[in-house]
């Protein structure tokens, strides 16, 4: 397992490496000038230049785009802010922690729902709680979060004034943006965990275990929901991708200053090294998103696991099973 991790991570460098030759190149040949935008409109055609030269704007792409990639893969620089000229590399580790709390609150919420809202939809197959659950998670898949997110501002900061509208002065700012963060999460599990328990709830290892004696809640839990963890691991992956790229919306409806209202304000402002910077950390968070779904096959599928096994264990494994046969 030790050795697939760290092939796995050894792979993620050319991805990551060619993710950040694409957004410098799209930054490079995007049309606009920051210079100008810094220097102001009044500014003259000399003025912008000094200003171009004292960003570094001024010279060839094939340098710049070296130095790029020299700073931020060997000295773990990634810059300085045009218009604040404070380094990004210390606004990114500000920044992180706090759209790491909304996407993993998200993502807490949504498996703590969701998973259990679609087995017991399974469970009840048919019946009329089953439907409204089905009708309750299509209807959350169909929702927009900045939507949901001004809907729970307005009913509970405007009309209840029960928790902050924005900012973070307090941990109850981070409840709204998690919750409607959650709602799309909570209805895609749903409705995976509720597929994915009525193809496995039929199965004859499952009438086997309930001819055993077992309680339907052992039976339920114990037998068919790890047999369905699969499609349902699958969805968490990529809810938790959907909860860092989504937090570019949240993050802006709720004032909340993460990694995603930091990238949104420098694209409006042609913030070249944050842009950058953003891009490349949201990729080596989704790099790692997957490296950890990957894992989570291997932890509840023992095939997949023996897979990842090194050599050594799997002849060790064909031996003892070969002493068993004889």
């Amino acid at each position: 397992m030790g050795r697939y991790v760290l092939k796995r991570l050894v792979l993620m460098i050319p991805v990551i490496l060619a993710v950040a030759v694409l957004i410098f190149s799209i930054m490079y040949f995007v049309p606009g000038n920051p210079a100008s935008l810094i220097a102001g409109s009044d500014a003259t055609a000399e003025e912008i230049a000094i200003k171009e030269h004292e960003l570094g704007l001024d010279r060839p792409y094939l340098v710049r785009l070296l130095e790029f990639l020299r700073n931020m893969f060997l000295k773990f620089d990634f810059g300085r802010s045009y218009w604040t000229n404070k380094s990004v590399t210390e606004e990114m580790v500000q920044r992180l922690p706090r759209t790491a709390i909304l996407a993993g609150g998200a993502m807490i919420i949504a498996v703590l729902v969701g998973i259990p809202l679609g087995v017991f939809a399974a469970v009840h197959e048919g019946t009329l709680l089953d439907r409204v659950t089905v009708l309750l998670a299509v209807i959350g898949v169909s929702l927009p979060t900045f939507w949901l997110g001004m809907l729970l501002v307005l009913l509970f900061s405007l009309k209840l004034g029960l928790l902050p509208a924005s900012g973070m002065k307090t941990w109850k700012a981070f409840i709204l943006p998690i919750v409607a963060q959650s709602l799309g999460g909570i209805s895609q599990l749903t409705r995976q965990s509720r597929s994915s328990m009525l193809e496995v709830i039929r199965a004859d290892f499952v009438t086997t275990a309930r001819a055993k004696g077992l309680t339907e809640r052992a039976v339920i839990y114990g037998h068919a929901l790890p047999n369905a963890m699969l499609p349902i691991i699958s969805v968490l992956g990529g809810n938790l991708a959907n909860s860092l790229g989504g937090s570019l919306v949240i993050e802006q409806v709720f004032a909340i200053p993460g990694i995603g209202m930091y990238m949104i304000t420098a694209v409006n402002n042609r913030d070249y090294p944050i842009v950058q910077a953003s891009v490349v950390i949201i990729s080596i968070l989704f790099s790692l998103v997957v490296l950890l779904t990957d894992l989570a096959y291997a932890a509840v599928d023992p095939l997949i696991r023996a897979q990842f096994a090194g050599p050594a264990k799997k002849v060790k494994k064909e031996e003892s099973e070969a002493t068993s046969n004889a």
